[in-house]
């Protein structure tokens, strides 16, 4: 049976997943709120659908009936998960063929763990109402699956880089900071090993909740400056994270402080092209490809600020 999977949301990390299909016969449809993404995501192979929550077109139902596979990558709202209501209690009519479902959730649901480890069976401590709404989300989407007898993978995805997203670009454009708050430490996910864990999954059909994260906790402020050693140039000065001025949602992520492990994910045989940091911004100052827009200004002029 051909693979038909639909990606509800798709953004910088489902656009990385349509790319990292190795079988170019696997039919892949995405949502999208605005119609002017429907070229980019056309040039990645994606077939790009409107949806802007809330009830699903006809276009979109087509699409579901057709779905072996979902991945869910739209973060909830105020009133919950926008996709949710419009499949509870009519999955097995809406999506007859489905068999796998994964939503990509992040490792805020942990909280703060004074910078201990956490694995997928620790407690869930929530401090943000939109890590509150995460954890709401993951049970929805796994009591579906339990009712509709399909597994569900639930990817708890620690901070997102990748080309286009990264301290090189920051230190291009002059916006890198390296704030300092003593013993804050966070994980780290290359977009391609979100990509990489994702068809790994779905080709097993293996449900639970795994950690997608790297292997190496580190303050911010070292990637900064790692990034800034390959690319010859000075550091930004650090500055003290009590003085620093942050939006209120850049501030709170400094209010959970852990260090996720990945053994879970490993345990199903699913190898990391990119384990940490080092080996990610490496391949990609090597590659020229940090920018995301090629390889043409790899060595591109920094901006000062």
């Amino acid at each position: 049976m051909t693979q038909r999977f639909l990606i509800f949301g798709a953004g910088y990390s489902a656009r990385a997943f349509a790319s990292g299909r190795s079988d170019r016969s696997v039919a892949i449809a995405g949502t999208t709120r605005s119609p002017q993404k429907f070229e980019a995501l056309g040039r990645v192979g994606i077939d790009p659908v409107a949806f802007e929550g809330g009830a699903l077109s006809s276009q979109l139902l087509a699409c579901l009936k057709q779905a072996t596979h979902l991945v869910v990558s739209i973060a909830p709202d105020d009133g919950g998960d926008p996709v949710l209501p419009g499949l509870s209690g009519a999955i097995a009519t809406l999506a007859p063929a489905l068999r796998w479902i994964g939503y990509l959730s992040t490792v805020g649901v942990y909280g703060d763990h004074a910078g201990g480890w956490v694995d997928e069976q620790a407690e869930c401590r929530p401090v943000s109402k939109r890590s509150l709404l995460r954890v709401e989300a993951e049970k929805g989407w796994l009591a579906l699956g339990e009712t509709a007898g399909v597994p569900v993978a639930v990817l708890r995805l620690s901070g997102i880089y990748g080309p286009g997203r990264n301290a090189f670009v920051n230190l291009a454009n002059g916006t890198a900071k390296r704030l300092i708050k003593p013993g804050q430490v966070f994980n780290r996910i290359h977009v391609a090993d979100i990509s990489g864990a994702l068809w790994h999954l779905a080709e097993r059909g293996q449900g639970g909740v795994f950690n997608v994260t790297d292997d190496m906790p580190a303050p911010p402020q070292d990637v900064v400056t790692y990034a800034a050693g390959l690319m010859g140039t000075p550091p930004p000065p650090e500055i003290s994270f009590d003085s620093a001025q942050l939006s209120p949602m850049a501030r709170s992520f400094y209010g959970e402080n852990k260090r996720v492990s990945n053994a879970a994910i490993k345990e199903t045989g699913y190898s990391f092209l990119y384990p940490d940091y080092h080996a990610a911004f490496d391949a990609m100052w090597a590659a020229g490809d940090w920018s995301g827009e090629g390889q043409r200004d790899a060595r591109a002029p920094m901006k000062r600020s």
